[in-house]
């Protein structure tokens, strides 16, 4: 028997164990794969390696993908969590590559993914907290979102949270050095019922020169005095 002699399940079932990229040849070679290939039921699953992924042509986003997971584990990664202001010419150029690869993803992720149920981010170090905020109004049913090694996530999307989450059972802030122990008790208070993790997390370094945390900190002396 052919393969396109297969009905249209069957052909899902075995697309559904391909990569994406093992899916996108298989559905160059005739037009019924193409269709299988095209089919939402197939992109309920999403997992990428890196900020270039997401911009093959290998996959859809539609209304049925309910996980999606962007992980990158790379030594590069590290240049991203780097502090703005510590960063050398390659560095910023580096990142200026791909600063707003994520944000734009998970931005058409918002229109056109409304039924997502889990997303995990880490190592994504240019990630936003309007991003975030934006991805929990467009999708109400978000039960699990995980963010590890985020630099730019702070209190603001822990406030998103206690706003917008209210169909959240998970929450992960691990290694995002800008969110506060404030934030998180903010959290545990409007939603009690969020199973909530923040390991290495509040009280790191925040992501500030540690002169304009001085000029802070002499201002608030000086209004005390006063």
């Amino acid at each position: 028997m052919h393969i396109t002699q297969l009905n249209r399940e069957c052909l899902l079932h075995l697309f559904s164990f391909l990569d994406k990229n093992s899916r996108k040849s298989l559905a160059k070679t005739c037009h019924k794969l193409q269709e299988v290939f095209q089919d939402p039921l197939l992109w309920s699953l999403l997992n990428f390696h890196s900020p270039v992924e997401l911009k093959k042509d290998n996959f859809l986003l539609g209304p049925a993908l309910k996980y999606l997971s962007i992980c990158w584990y790379s030594e590069r990664v590290k240049v991203c969590n780097i502090e703005d202001w510590m960063k050398n010419s390659l560095q910023k150029d580096f990142c200026n590559r791909h600063e707003n690869t994520v944000n734009d993803f998970l931005l058409e992720v918002c229109n056109r993914c409304p039924n997502l149920l889990s997303l995990t981010l880490s190592g994504c170090g240019h990630v936003t907290d309007d991003c975030i905020l934006l991805l929990l109004k467009n999708c109400p049913n978000l039960k699990t979102l995980k963010l590890e090694n985020c630099v730019r996530i702070t209190d603001q999307t822990l406030e998103a949270v206690t706003v917008y989450g209210g169909s959240l059972q998970t929450l992960h802030v691990d290694f995002c050095r800008n969110i506060t122990q404030t934030g998180l008790e903010r959290v545990r208070e409007k939603r009690p019922l969020v199973m909530l993790r923040a390991e290495r997390s509040a009280n790191m370094i925040p992501d500030t020169k540690p002169e304009k945390k001085l000029m802070l900190e002499k201002a608030s002396r000086k209004l005390v005095q006063l």
